[in-house]
C-alpha cells in the first residue's frame, strides 16, 4: 500500500515544506529550555538559509520567528529574540457588529423608507416639499404592489404615510392622486427547438 503525503497531517505553512515542519515538531519535544531554544535557532537558521526572499532588511528574522511559532500551533515555550505573533493576532475575532433594536411599522417597507418619510415631514413647506411628498407616496405605492398587489389601495399608502409622517404629512385619498404602474409580467423564457 503506498503511502500518500494528503495522508499526513495538515502544515500551517506549507510553504516552507514537511521536513520544516518535522523539525518544528521535533522541536516541540525536546523537554529541556535551553537545548529546545538552540534547537529552534538552528532550524531559524535554516530557514534563512533556504528561503532568503523572506528575510527582512539587514537581516531581519523576526518572520521566520513568527512562522516558526505559527507551525508550532504556538506551544514552543522557548526565549524569543523578538516579539513573535499570537494566536490572537494571527485569528483575531471579529468585530460585533451594532444591530439596531428598533420595530419596524411596516416591513414591505423598509427602515429607509421610514427614516425618508420622516426627513420630508420635517421640511419647511413649499414645492419642493410637495414634489418630495409625491415622489414618496408614489414610492410607497409601488412596494407595497411589490409585496402584497391585493390588498394594495391609494388609500392604504397614504394612511401608511400619515402613520410615517405621525400626522404631519395627511393626503386626502378622494383628493390625491397616485400614479397607476402596470404590472408587467416577466418575459417568457425563449426556449429554441433543436434542429434535428
Amino acid at each position: 500500500m503506498l503511502y500518500y503525503n494528503t495522508a499526513q497531517p495538515k502544515m500551517a505553512l506549507p510553504e516552507y515544506g514537511r521536513t520544516i515542519q518535522h523539525m518544528v515538531d521535533f522541536c516541540l519535544t525536546i523537554a529541556d529550555r535551553e537545548e529546545r531554544t538552540s534547537c529552534a535557532y538552528a532550524i531559524v537558521d535554516t530557514m534563512s538559509t533556504l528561503f532568503p526572499e523572506f528575510m527582512g532588511e539587514n537581516g531581519d528574522t523576526s518572520k521566520f520567528w513568527d512562522h516558526i511559532n505559527v507551525m508550532s500551533g504556538f506551544r514552543l515555550d522557548i526565549d524569543f529574540p523578538c516579539e513573535v505573533m499570537t494566536e490572537e493576532h494571527l485569528n483575531p475575532k471579529p468585530r460585533k457588529i451594532p444591530y439596531t433594536s428598533s420595530r419596524l411599522r411596516y416591513r414591505h417597507y423598509g427602515k429607509l423608507i421610514e427614516r425618508m418619510v420622516k426627513e420630508v415631514a420635517d421640511m419647511e413647506e413649499g414645492p419642493e416639499k410637495d414634489e418630495l411628498v409625491s415622489m414618496s407616496a408614489n414610492h410607497l405605492k409601488k412596494l407595497l404592489i411589490a409585496h402584497n398587489r391585493e390588498a394594495m389601495t391609494d388609500a392604504k399608502v397614504l394612511r401608511d404615510l400619515s402613520d410615517y409622517s405621525e400626522g404631519r404629512i395627511d393626503l386626502d385619498p378622494e383628493r390625491y392622486l397616485l400614479h397607476e404602474f402596470n404590472v408587467v409580467a416577466p418575459p417568457a423564457g425563449s426556449k429554441k427547438k433543436k434542429k434535428k
